[in-house]
């Protein structure tokens, strides 16, 4: 069969087991995306209705690249925004033309899909708002007011990922108080998550962790609406695998039950998240959940060279909690591994930003070379040494959709289509504004001369005591939002988004700016180009629920963006970021800094010693840095790091040790980094 060319044995097997369920172990750089891309196009081939197949993974980027590949073999396109076939594609003779699409998504937009379809259900608005962490960060400082705590006296961050754990295990809040009875912190916990849910409510909002913990709650306790997505989804295919939480393992298994159908993707020595909730447990006991489960296992590497995977593999080999595999590859020898012992933490930025200068000037593309931390803060001095390099660098991270000014544009379309009740009795739109987090962004953006304490007022009933003055303006802001949610319900969604920047303001306040408030403005144009996939064909206008299912889409996209769908991506430079945020990613040229005992492997905090457990977690995150890199990888560590502004002497991570030293070779200083002097 054709569109089986290209594949390895291995690989063949698992495309050609379509019935039962089956566990595919793939190593590193093995070509799981291809495998699961030329299943689905297998079960088509075979007859299987497209719309009978779902495939779920964690990352829009990798979910987009998913829909890219099949659809673009179903001669169908996916989204306005298509692009050119990757080359690594699956070959097929020709483009199949069938009726009906895969359903291709990540968990969370899996979870928003049934719940917008099931809202009536659920009493849930079907324009619901999606917090993202920033606004559940402000909520939770929020609810600890209202619970008499002082938000300064407690790190709401911990408090939400304590919410966020329970609600990953599927614990009820009713069940958590009656367990937090009598301990101090799950007390207060258990407070603040009451008020934090009143919150939500008053918003009509949902957070990441409702939109699966609701979905699974609504399969679980109602049998017409499980059976109805068991019988539409026959065939479900499961990405990274190891990385499911609790809530995301029942979700599966509920919507599998049926046929068990199920062909799950993973490898155990790459599970990284257990901090948020994932389970190595799911994983490793698939077969006893699937007694006739298929097994295979993908151990050609199609990515790195024999040295890295040799280094990989002999790193990974000390866990105890993994399925035995070793990867190989038919790619050359290769370099060996670069190790530079910096004096400190500075030295340290200065060898890599002027080594990555070295290989751009031999013509490395810069964005090609990915620098990796264990920890965010030691980005601070790499970015000083790139900018001191002049190296074009890019820290991956930062959302773009967590700007200040994308997130007022956004809450300017939110509070039109969800702030606005026609009156029953004169037909008049009201604006009730109790509660509406997006009013209360927006309401003096840019500046309209509502205070702060004329907010209170509004918020808190006594609109009617305002001066004519401020009612006028309270009037043109209400009008504004009417205006706006006409040009969403009747035209194209960035030619509404253009409409809001101009009439709201923005556009001429930020033109007033300097330097960043051209760059925000900038942010808010690529915010216009980013929604025109959302818009009907070129000459199609397109019909009204076509126009709010655009408009539902944009909301879920912006909303499950990840760190690695930052949308500047395509910049050339130098990628910065954390192991964490790597994964799923690969180059050329990879640095893994900070190779030092209680950095990586990290030490956790509050730990009187590194368990197991942990230890194995931290071994899997080196072995996902190491098999990043294609061509070349460079470790550093510093003798000396400046923690918490304490200069501490630093050891040696243990990782470096397992390292067979014929893979190794040093590292020197680099001419411009000058000499290091050490005083005693």
């Amino acid at each position: 069969m054709q569109h089986l060319q290209g594949l390895n044995a291995r690989q063949s097997e698992a495309v050609e087991h379509t019935e039962g369920p089956l566990l595919i172990v793939a190593g590193a750089g093995a070509g799981k995306t291809r495998v699961i891309t030329h299943r689905i196009l297998h079960l088509i081939k075979k007859g299987v209705a497209p719309e009978a197949i779902l495939a779920i993974t964690f990352t829009n980027k990798a979910a987009k690249e998913m829909k890219d590949r099949v659809f673009h073999f179903l001669d169908q396109q996916p989204t306005s925004n298509h692009r050119q076939q990757p080359a690594d594609s699956p070959v097929v003779s020709g483009r199949l033309s069938v009726v009906g699409s895969p359903w291709i998504g990540t968990f969370h937009s899996l979870g928003v899909h049934i719940i917008r379809e099931n809202s009536k259900r659920l009493g849930i608005p079907q324009h619901f708002a999606i917090f993202d962490k920033g606004d559940s960060l402000s909520a939770i400082k929020e609810a600890l007011k209202r619970s008499d705590r002082d938000p300064k006296s407690f790190e709401p961050a911990k408090i939400l990922s304590a919410i966020s754990r329970e609600k990953g295990k599927m614990v009820a809040l009713d069940e958590f108080r009656e367990k937090a009875r009598g301990e101090y912190f799950p007390e207060i916990v258990a407070d603040v998550w009451t008020e934090y849910q009143a919150i939500l409510k008053e918003e009509k909002a949902l957070d990441f962790d409702d939109l699966l913990l609701q979905t699974a709650l609504l399969l679980q306790t109602n049998a017409a609406v499980l059976e109805h997505y068991q019988r539409l989804w026959r065939y479900i295919h499961v990405d990274e695998y190891q990385d499911t939480n609790h809530v995301q393992y029942i979700l599966t298994k509920l919507l599998a039950e049926h046929g068990k159908n199920i062909a799950v993707v993973g490898d155990i020595d790459q599970n990284i998240y257990s901090w948020r909730g994932a389970s190595i447990k799911n994983i490793l006991d698939f077969e006893k959940d699937y007694p006739n489960a298929k097994i295979v296992l993908l151990e050609e590497n199609y990515r790195s060279t024999q040295t890295i995977l040799a280094v990989a593999n002999r790193i990974i080999e000390k866990n105890k909690f993994r399925r035995e595999k070793t990867l190989f590859t038919k790619n050359a020898e290769g370099a060996k591994v670069g190790l530079y012992t910096s004096y400190d933490e500075v030295d340290e930025g200065m060898f890599v930003s002027l080594k990555a200068k070295q290989l751009i000037e031999s013509g490395v593309p810069p964005r090609e070379i990915a620098v990796l931390f264990r920890a965010n803060f030691q980005s601070r001095v790499l970015e000083e040494a790139f900018l001191s390099a002049d190296v074009p660098y890019q820290v991956l991270g930062t959302r773009f959709f967590e700007r200040k000014e994308v997130k007022d544009v956004i809450a300017y379309v939110r509070a039109a289509l969800t702030t606005f009740t026609e009156h029953k009795s004169s037909g008049q739109i009201l604006t009730p504004l109790e509660g509406m987090s997006d009013i209360r962004r927006i309401i003096n953006v840019p500046p309209r001369g509502i205070g702060k304490v004329t907010i209170v007022k509004i918020f808190a009933g006594q609109e009617a005591a305002l001066p004519s003055g401020t009612k006028e303006k309270l009037r043109s802001f209400r009008k504004l939002l009417r205006e706006l949610r006409s040009k969403l319900e009747n035209g194209k969604l960035s030619e509404a988004l253009k409409w809001i920047v101009t009439h709201s303001g923005i556009e001429a306040d930020l033109k007033r700016g300097g330097i960043d408030d051209e760059e925000r403005l900038e942010n808010i144009k690529e915010l216009v180009t980013f929604a025109k996939r959302y818009d009907p064909p070129a000459g199609e206008a397109g019909t009204a629920p076509d126009r709010a299912a655009a408009v539902n889409r944009f909301f879920t996209d912006v909303a499950l963006q990840s760190d690695q769908d930052e949308m500047r991506e395509e910049k050339n430079a130098v990628r910065l970021m954390t192991v964490h945020a790597s994964k799923g990613l690969e180059f050329d040229y990879v640095f893994i800094t900070g190779l030092e005992e209680g950095l990586f492997p990290h030490e956790r905090m509050n730990a009187e010693h590194m368990d197991e457990g942990v230890l194995e977690e931290e071994r899997r995150l080196f072995y996902v840095a190491v098999t990043r890199a294609r061509r070349k990888l460079y470790l550093s560590y510093a003798g000396l790091r400046t923690i918490f502004g304490a200069r501490t002497i630093s050891v040696p991570s243990e990782f470096i040790f397992d390292i067979d030293e014929a893979h190794l070779e040093a590292e020197e200083k680099l001419e411009g980094m000058g000499r290091t002097i050490y005083l005693d």
